[in-house]
C-alpha cells in the first residue's frame, strides 16, 4: 500500500515508524505548520515533523486542509490509503480520495470516549479497561465503522502518560494489521455499536481539583491528568498570600475522622487534604514556578503546616 500520513504529536511517531518498518510505502507525511513558542519565540516542529526530517520523508504542512496546491499535491501522491493518528478534522474532499479510504487510530475503544482526549477522560472516570480503535473516516467525528480493535486493562497505578505511552506501542502493530487487511481485502468495516461517551478536549479551567468530591474520584482525577495538563490546587498562607500547586500523585486514605476541605502537614512526610468519606494524601506536586518536587523534597524546603485550601 502507497500511504499517506497524517499526524502530529509523539503519539503519532509511534505508528509512523510502524508503517515505516512495515512492507508498506510512506509516500509523503502531512503535519501541522511550524510554531514559534518560548520567550525566545524559537519555531518549534511536531514530533512528526522532526521524525519525517530524521527520515527523509516527503513532508507537507498545508495552512488550510482545502488548499488547491495541497489537493493537488495529495493527488499527485497516488496513495491506495491515508493513515490518521492525532491530527485535525480532516475535509471530505480529503479523506474520500484515496481508493481505500482514510482511517484513524484512535486512543479508546470506541463508540467509548469519542473525543480529543480520550486516554485523561478513560482514567478520570474510573474506568478499568480501554484500548485502540481503527476506523475509517466520515462526515462525523470518531464516529466512522471500525476496522480493528485491541484492549487493554488500566491498572491503579496507571496515569493518563503511562497509559498514553502503552497505547502508542499498541497502536503501532494495530495500524499495521488494519494496512494489510485493507490491502489483501480481509477487514470487513463494521458500524459501531453500544453506549456513547464524550472526551472532550481539556482546558486550563478544567484542572481544578473538587476535593468536595469522594475521595477515590478524586485522586483518579488527579491520575487522569498526569503529567499533563496537570491537575491543580491552591493554598492560602496565613499571611493571605495565594499560591498554585500542580499535583502528579496522590493517593486516597478511607477515614471518617478526615474534615472536608480541611489540609493536614506534619512538615515532613504528610501533606493531606480532607475530603468526605477520607483523606487525600498528595505524593507529588509543583509550586507555581518551581520544579516538581515528591512530597518529602517539598516539605523539606516548605513550611505550610498552617496553610488552608483555597
Amino acid at each position: 500500500m502507497r500511504v499517506v500520513f497524517f499526524g502530529t504529536p509523539d503519539f503519532a511517531v509511534e505508528s509512523l515508524d510502524a508503517i515505516i518498518q512495515s512492507r508498506h510505502e510512506v509516500v509523503s507525511v502531512v503535519t501541522v505548520p511550524d510554531r514559534q513558542a518560548g520567550r525566545g519565540q524559537k519555531v518549534v516542529y511536531s514530533a512528526v515533523k522532526q521524525y519525517a526530517l530524521d527520515h527523509q520523508l516527503p513532508l507537507l504542512q498545508p495552512e488550510k486542509l482545502r488548499d488547491e496546491d495541497f489537493l493537488a499535491d495529495l493527488r499527485a501522491c497516488q496513495a491506495d490509503c491515508f493513515v490518521v493518528v492525532a491530527f485535525r478534522m480532516l475535509p471530505e474532499v480529503v479523506w474520500n480520495m484515496p481508493p481505500h479510504g482514510t482511517f484513524n487510530l484512535h486512543a479508546s475503544l470506541l463508540p467509548r470516549y469519542r473525543g480529543a482526549a480520550p486516554i485523561n477522560w478513560a482514567i478520570i472516570n474510573g474506568e478499568t479497561e480501554t484500548g485502540v480503535t481503527t476506523f475509517l473516516l466520515n462526515h462525523r467525528i470518531d464516529e466512522g465503522s471500525i476496522l480493528l480493535q485491541e484492549h487493554t486493562p488500566i491498572s491503579p497505578d496507571d496515569d493518563a502518560g503511562s497509559l498514553h505511552d502503552r497505547l502508542a506501542a499498541m497502536g503501532r502493530s494495530l495500524v499495521v494489521r488494519t494496512l494489510d487487511g485493507l490491502a489483501d481485502g480481509s477487514l470487513i468495516p463494521q458500524p459501531q455499536r453500544g453506549e456513547s461517551c464524550p472526551a472532550p478536549k481539556i482546558f486550563k479551567d478544567d484542572c481544578r481539583i473538587d476535593f468536595t468530591r469522594p475521595g477515590q474520584q478524586v485522586v483518579d482525577f488527579i491520575r487522569g491528568l498526569s503529567p499533563y495538563p496537570a491537575a491543580t490546587m491552591t493554598l492560602r498562607s496565613p499571611k493571605g498570600d495565594e499560591v498554585s500547586f500542580k499535583v502528579f500523585d496522590a493517593r486516597f486514605q478511607n477515614d471518617s475522622t478526615a474534615i472536608e476541605k480541611r489540609l493536614f502537614c506534619d512538615g515532613k512526610k504528610v501533606l493531606k487534604i480532607g475530603v468526605a468519606d477520607g483523606f487525600v494524601e498528595i505524593l507529588s506536586l509543583q509550586m507555581a514556578g518551581k520544579k516538581k518536587n515528591s512530597i518529602e523534597e517539598f516539605l523539606r524546603g516548605n513550611n505550610v503546616i498552617n496553610w488552608l485550601l483555597a
